[in-house]
């Protein structure tokens, strides 16, 4: 005779209306702490709680579910570099794509300083992320794709803007207030993520990773000085 199923043993596996979300989420958290390596279909489904067939209804693979996750990682480091901004002073930190208000009246007669401090901010939380969350870092560009992506949603944080977009909007504020000329913009976002992105490199990889955090600091204050007066 069946077993009522009021009485039969509850499963302690995950139900979720979203198991794709889920693994995802489960994949960052093992990114965070082993890095792309980390990221294997058995132990995301481990985590969440299902069968590891479960996951292959959402991912082919496991490098599905990294690509999946890099996206999510880039998202992550876009909400920093935005925090960032939004931690700026009033005139400096609205929108990157709309003017800059604020009541500091000598802020407001020079938008170059704020297209100035705006450009470091972003360079700054992308380096202060890459050593923060050194996991994430290396996941976010661990799955080889070309730039055909860079606008999707999926990279993108709160704002709509993936990392890439935000540097991007930054650069063309220097140009808007008079910084960085019109000849000079194409590409130019390249530069500035190939400079940052280098350092970010060598701080948590290379053989800068053992400096003292003051001249760590140096560091990256002297390649964002060169940068944003290099331009």
């Amino acid at each position: 005779m069946a077993t009522p199923a009021a009485d039969r043993p509850k499963r302690d596996t995950y139900r979720h209306g979203d198991l794709r979300r889920a693994l995802i989420e489960a994949g960052v958290e093992l990114a965070r702490a082993g890095g792309p390596d980390a990221i294997v279909l058995r132990a995301a489904t481990r985590q969440v709680g299902v069968a590891p067939n479960a996951a292959y209804r959402h991912f082919a693979d496991a490098r599905a579910l990294q690509r999946a996750v890099c996206g999510a990682a880039q998202a992550e480091l876009a909400r920093a570099m935005e925090s960032q901004l939004g931690a700026l002073p009033e005139d400096a930190a609205g929108p990157l794509d709309e003017p800059t208000g604020g009541t500091d009246e000598d802020a407001k007669e020079d938008p170059a300083r704020i297209a100035r401090i705006r450009l470091r901010a972003l360079g700054e939380a992308y380096l202060d992320f890459a050593q923060a969350e050194p996991g994430l870092f290396r996941t976010a560009f661990a799955v080889p794709d070309d730039m055909s992506g860079s606008t999707s949603p999926q990279l993108a944080g709160d704002t709509g803007y993936g990392a890439f977009q935000l540097v991007a909007a930054a650069l063309d504020g220097l140009v808007t207030a008079g910084v960085l000329s019109v000849e000079r913009r194409p590409g130019a976002e390249f530069v500035a993520w190939a400079a940052v992105h280098g350092l970010a490199v060598l701080l948590i990889d290379g053989p800068l990773r053992g400096v003292e955090r003051p001249q760590l600091e140096d560091i990256g204050e002297r390649v964002l000085d060169m940068l944003e007066h290099g331009l």
